[in-house]
């Protein structure tokens, strides 16, 4: 038998139970009926294609030479595009090759001398300027060495100016190995030519002189800018630049850089690009450092502390460094649009007063971004702070109102109203931390499952793998919340307006906290607000927030405009790393990164939506539909289907070394000789595609192994980015002995002990190929005292460490290289070893031949595989 207790507490969780299904059952009055919800989330899908889509691929219609006299004083196309022909038949244009230094030079001044011809010689001149500079300076963990590169330089001004203030204009003409470089950066390379041509024929001169700088070795990396900025005799004068680089082939060209501060700059941009787009946060992503890229917006800006913008062509970065980069993949009308937006802003920046001072309005930053392509916005970064903090005080002020709103409306105490809008305040910050985790755990096991990168070639794989998983974590907890633990105190319309508040207020709190620390990004924060703000404010003035679900019509239609700017930005961001990852080496999960830019767009651009998926019934079911979504996508992935690379398209990057080592005693005796190819694998994946394929790679192993044994781990890394990997590099041994291709040296000239007794110098002769490296390694007991090079390595040994690598190469000025080093003993005995010496000299373009074992090797590589290779000497000493 039951006591009276017992029967007690049976009927109340009876009548519990009862309330529980009767307030279910009110709340099911109130929703939509089921069959809307994939409607309304696939009308944001539809947007997408519809708007964003076209918007971002827009280019304008290209100029031909017929249209030319209809069309005065605008660039045309068609003459860059046949300039472009000529540098493409070019070939590869590797820094100290007969194509870089002779051909590529010879084309470019004929061309100048032709624009020479054409240009109004009683309104302007023009002085041509072949530098050949020398130099050296520190290149992240290297000393980057350089000797006789060249440039090409033009100077043109208004016989009517005086003005000593130039615009510097620059991009560079060498190339990779391998790519005839007609991306990167011929189209720049054109496009500076047509520019040229349009200023020299102009009825209407301008007031500063413009300097066109084609530099000869960017790749190298960035030397030619190097010598420029602080060597040549114009340097002094430039008070402005416009760097033109590419990252892909075609498409429009990104103003990813500026500065620093002179937010002047941006004013000008806005004024007279044709084109604009721009963002200030692909400025704080791109100096953060974690790309795989560099500019010489950088040398410019830290040698000659010249302040500019830094713009790039970004589309089909899976061409870029490779065979691919070609005149056919360059879209005559990308030539436009970046033909038009740098001779507007040359035009600008050549008449800008600021350009006579700009230290007078260098302060401060700015903030900027386009919309769409359609407009641009900017203004000052105290703006911005000013703009974020009122905008979020705004919100909350607004959300606080419609709380009070609500509690009216349903009588309830502004004590419960708050207690029930913590609980979905917390709720939604646990939402935002699982559309983090759960695209975050996908790309975890795929990566764990060895399928990263399925994504590569089939970018739509990451709407189901990357953005439904985050969709779902966005919304989970507030699901289960309003199904589980129904609230018949409170409406539903309200209970869902609570959590679009709960966004609003994380959106503020993260607008004021990063604005807090500096960071301009917070611009994001400020836009989704401001929208969000303007509808709440109309239904709190209108009937409509009292109206059941009608506030979400004036939601949804302000949330167009944030919608399509932040698919709009985090495309565009994607559309720079889907490529960039087959480059972005193999120590980092690259889907953990497309993860969070999925993670990222999907909270800014679906923060106001997603939650409404809890107007329709059995919203659970809905969230299990994109569960099935996310499953089918996984099963498409680890297809063939989600193979990461395709040919010619999208290909795998193989970058190897054919490497003959000698490694010689103190006595002179060879420890060591053999051969074999040095590989440093690009992405992800490693080798393990190639396993399968006709490439042989047995015997194939880690060069961890040998770095306890031997210098550098056994390799000639050729530069930093090498270097900084070689613990994670492979080694394929070869039978046949790699046949260099052309004369090297490195002769000991000298052993003096200095008066101090106590210190030796070692003075050094090499010779070689135009690309050569040193690896110092000082024995124990002994330091490097001084040397002939530049001394940041020996007077920061806080950051930098033995072995020290100097890197070397030269143009047309192949002459030896000297050097000494200071080596000091304590104990002044001179006659033991000393230090261990690695040369290493690359053969790296084709004017040197790869024997015959080297090219079957490279043939056997399946069509998926693009190698650039070359052929390698590299020698270790102990002296």
């Amino acid at each position: 038998m039951k006591s009276r207790d017992e029967n007690g507490s049976a009927e109340s969780k009876s009548d519990m139970a009862l309330v529980n299904v009767l307030s279910q059952q009110k709340h099911m009055k109130y929703r939509l009926p089921w069959y809307y919800a994939p409607s309304f989330l696939l009308l944001w899908v539809v947007l997408f294609y519809a708007v964003v889509f076209p918007l971002y691929n827009r280019l304008p219609d290209s100029v031909l030479i017929a249209d030319e006299s209809s069309k005065p004083g605008q660039f045309v196309a068609e003459r860059a595009q046949r300039l472009l022909y000529k540098y493409d038949r070019i070939g590869p244009k590797v820094v100290g090759s007969v194509a870089n230094e002779v051909t590529t030079v010879a084309f470019l001044v004929e061309e100048v001398e032709n624009i020479r011809a054409a240009m109004r010689s009683d309104l302007y001149e023009l002085e041509l300027d072949i530098q050949q500079p020398s130099g050296a300076y520190m290149h992240w963990q290297m000393v980057n060495m350089y000797q006789g590169v060249q440039n090409v330089v033009v100077k043109i001004s208004s016989k009517s100016s005086n003005s000593s203030s130039y615009l510097l204009v620059n991009s560079h003409f060498d190339s990779k190995p391998s790519s005839p470089g007609s991306g990167d950066d011929g189209t720049m390379v054109v496009v500076m030519l047509e520019v040229l041509r349009q200023v020299a024929i102009s009825d209407t001169p301008f007031e500063h002189p413009i300097v066109f700088l084609f530099n000869g070795a960017e790749e190298n990396p960035l030397e030619a800018s190097h010598g420029f900025i602080t060597l040549h005799k114009w340097a002094g004068n430039c008070k402005a630049l416009v760097n033109l680089e590419v990252a892909g082939s075609g498409g429009r060209d990104l103003l990813f850089q500026t500065g620093p501060n002179n937010p002047w700059l941006i004013k000008y941009y806005y004024q007279n690009a044709k084109h604009p787009f721009a963002t200030t946060m692909a400025e704080e992503i791109f100096q953060s450092g974690i790309l795989p890229s560099d500019t010489d917006f950088r040398i410019f800006r830290d040698y000659g502390e010249l302040p500019g913008l830094d713009m790039a062509q970004i589309s089909n970065g899976y061409v870029y460094h490779t065979i691919f980069d070609n005149v056919q993949a360059i879209p005559i009308d990308s030539l436009q649009s970046s033909g038009e937006n740098a001779l507007s802003l040359v035009r600008g920046f050549a008449n800008a007063s600021e350009m006579n001072n700009p230290e007078d309005y260098s302060e401060g930053h700015a903030v900027f971004f386009d919309y769409l392509g359609l407009f641009f916005v900017y203004y000052t970064q105290t703006t911005g702070v000013i703009l974020n903090c009122c905008v979020a005080v705004i919100s909350l002020v607004l959300v606080s109102c419609s709380l009070l709103r609500m509690g009216r409306e349903s009588n309830a105490s502004m004590c419960q109203i708050s207690i029930w809008f913590t609980i979905i305040l917390g709720l939604h910050v646990l939402g935002m931390v699982l559309s983090l985790g759960l695209p975050l755990l996908m790309a975890v096991l795929f990566d764990a499952g060895d399928r990263s990168m399925t994504y590569f070639s089939n970018n739509w794989l990451v709407i189901g793998l990357f953005i439904v998983p985050a969709i779902i974590g966005q919304v989970l907890p507030l699901t289960l919340y309003y199904t589980l633990k129904p609230n018949d105190k409170i409406s539903l319309p309200n209970h869902i307006h609570m959590s679009l508040h709960a966004h609003c207020v994380l959106l503020a709190l993260i607008a004021i906290i990063l604005t807090a620390i500096s960071l301009r990004t917070p611009y994001l924060c400020m836009m989704s607000l401001l929208f969000y703000a303007a509808a709440l404010l109309i239904n709190l003035l209108s009937t409509l927030h009292d109206r059941g679900f009608y506030w979400v019509l004036i939601v949804q239609i302000l949330q167009l405009m944030p919608f399509l700017y932040f698919c709009y930005l985090f495309f565009t961001f994607l559309q720079v790393f889907f490529p960039m990852l087959g480059r972005f080496g193999h120590g980092t999960n690259p889907d953990l990164l497309v993860a969070l830019i999925c993670a990222a767009g999907t909270f800014f651009a679906l923060g106001f939506v997603a939650p409404l998926i809890n107007m329709f019934r059995w919203p659970k079911s809905a969230l299990l539909g994109l569960g099935v979504v996310t499953f089918i996508f996984s099963m498409i992935a680890v297809s063939d289907v989600g193979f990461p690379y395709r040919a010619k398209t999208s290909v795998m990057r193989i970058h190897f070394l054919h490497v003959r080592r000698i490694f010689y005693e103190y006595d002179g005796s060879v420890s060591l000789s053999d051969s074999g190819y040095y590989f440093d694998f690009q992405d992800r994946r490693l080798y393990y595609p190639l396993e399968d394929t006709t490439v042989n790679l047995t015997g194939l192993v880690s060069t961890s192994t040998d770095c306890d044994k031997y210098l550098m781990c056994g390799v000639p890394c050729f530069n930093h980015r090498w270097c900084k990997t070689r613990t994670k590099s492979h080694w394929l041994p070869r039978e046949q002995e790699v046949a260099i291709p052309g004369a090297t040296s490195l002769k000991l000239l000298s052993k003096t002990v200095l008066d101090s007794g106590k210190v030796a110098r070692f003075e050094f002769e090499i010779s070689g190929p135009p690309h050569m490296s040193l690896y110092i390694q000082p024995l124990e007991g002994v330091d490097v005292e001084d040397w002939s090079f530049i001394r940041n390595m020996l007077d920061e040994p806080e950051t930098y460490s033995a072995p020290y690598q100097i890197f070397f190469a030269y143009g047309k000025d192949n002459s030896p290289l000297k050097f000494h080093i200071d080596f000091a003993k304590s104990s002044g005995d001179f006659s033991t070893p000393t230090c261990q010496l690695g040369f290493a000299a690359s053969f790296v373009s084709y004017d040197y031949d790869r024997d015959a074992a080297g090219l079957k090797f490279i043939s056997d590589f399946p069509d998926f595989a693009h190698v650039m290779e070359w052929p390698t000497l590299y020698e270790r000493y102990i002296f």
